[in-house]
């Protein structure tokens, strides 16, 4: 048995070089990049009209004479002598000697003339010429998340297809003959199997679409098989269940004949002692504990980080803080904790029902408290580390 920080050691050392594939741009939110992205344009490639007026070039006079319109599209360049201006709106392009452009509000026009009221200053109201980003500069870099807003900038710059890091393919095995899928009729010794759902909603929570669920029975040789098929089909096997050590867990044996390379197994933790992790070839495999309160927990604590890795993430795991406990705590044992929590501002308060079967608290909490081993009491005000749950 290993401590968390020995476990976590391990992952942070395990090397993965990500998969890459060119996708359109309009179908990578939420992915990251897999490249970085060179402007092919200065952006704005014109000098642009930010308001809604005149374009003028200056002279010692407040009157000017209007001489043409330019719209938003247009690609007329009109050259303008002292005094004279034309009518601009925005986002179209400004005549390339006109020093100014004057809102529409500050003008008073008659015909073909204007008169400004109050002062004038220079390039006033014009974005300059790659006012946002220069042609051949990096505009997003390798690894960026890309959001609505990066996908809008990108397009702006007439980018239409980008590499991006594609995520892997996920294989859950759920084992159990007690388990029966929701909706059916609850007979007695049977309860509902919630772990692949759940599991399968925090992958999609981490943009993975292609997850492949196996469903076995307590049984040796078809845990093997499963477990043979998966390796060979996903990029990374969650396995629930089956990996303790009673009578009708398989699945340490069956990783074992099946030449897994066991990395480690079982940890000094509560909840998740019983927690597997090994790879098979290029297959990332987590064994984790039935029970569903302690496979989430290890899901965010371990596997989530390999998740990063395979996609390409350069900031590993959850976001972690300190914060002042509302309550005193003992903890039992010397094995380390991650309690179930509720983060406010500045505080964080342990729920009840710490369970490692307990998915209750699990749904109302939005952070988890560390608690390392060698840490016995804890008194109301003390910090606490904290780890930020996704939302």
């Amino acid at each position: 048995m290993i401590s968390v920080s020995t476990a976590l050691s391990i992952i942070s050392k395990i090397s993965y070089l990500p998969n890459i594939k060119t996708i359109p741009l309009k179908e990578t939110n939420g992915l990251l990049l897999g490249e970085d992205i060179i402007s092919p344009i200065h952006m704005p490639p014109f000098r642009q009209s930010a308001m809604d007026g005149y374009a003028l070039l200056l002279h010692n006079k407040n009157s000017y004479q209007i001489i043409g319109e330019v719209k938003a599209g247009d690609s007329n360049n009109f050259t303008l002598r002292p005094g004279q201006g034309v009518r601009i709106f925005t986002g179209a392009r400004v005549p390339d000697n006109a020093d100014t452009v004057v809102i529409q509000e500050k003008v008073s026009r008659t015909g073909d003339s204007i008169t400004i009221d109050g002062p004038i200053n220079k390039n006033q109201n014009i974005r300059p010429v790659g006012e946002q980003i220069k042609k051949e500069s990096t505009a997003l870099t390798k690894g960026t998340k890309l959001t609505p807003a990066g996908i809008g900038f990108l397009a702006g710059l007439g980018v239409s297809n980008v590499k991006i890091y594609t995520a892997p393919r996920v294989g859950i095995i759920t084992t159990g003959n007690e388990l029966i899928p929701p909706g059916s009729e609850l007979k007695e010794g049977k309860i509902y199997e919630s772990n692949s759902l759940q599991l399968e909603a925090v992958l999609t929570q981490c943009n993975i679409k292609e997850i492949t669920q196996y469903i076995v029975q307590d049984e040796y040789e078809s845990t093997k098989e499963t477990i043979r098929q998966s390796i060979d089909n996903n990029d990374l096997v969650l396995i629930s269940g089956g990996i303790s050590v009673g009578d009708y867990d398989f699945v340490k044996e069956a990783l074992s004949e099946l030449h897994t390379e066991e990395l480690f197994y079982k940890i000094k933790q509560k909840p998740g002692k019983p927690l597997f992790f090994g790879t098979n070839n290029k297959t990332m495999i987590f064994a984790l504990p039935g029970n569903p309160a302690s496979s989430l927990s290890c899901f965010y604590i371990y596997v989530l980080p390999i998740i990063q890795k395979m996609m390409g993430v350069n900031s590993i795991g959850l976001t972690r803080t300190s914060k002042s406990i509302t309550t005193d705590f003992i903890k039992k044992g010397d094995r380390a904790q991650f309690l179930k929590a509720k983060v406010s501002e500045e505080t964080v308060e342990i729920l009840e029902g710490q369970s490692s079967a307990m998915l209750y608290t699990y749904a109302i909490a939005n952070a988890l408290v560390y608690i390392p081993e060698d840490m016995n009491k804890i008194e109301k005000g003390d910090l606490v580390e904290t780890i930020l749950l996704p939302q």
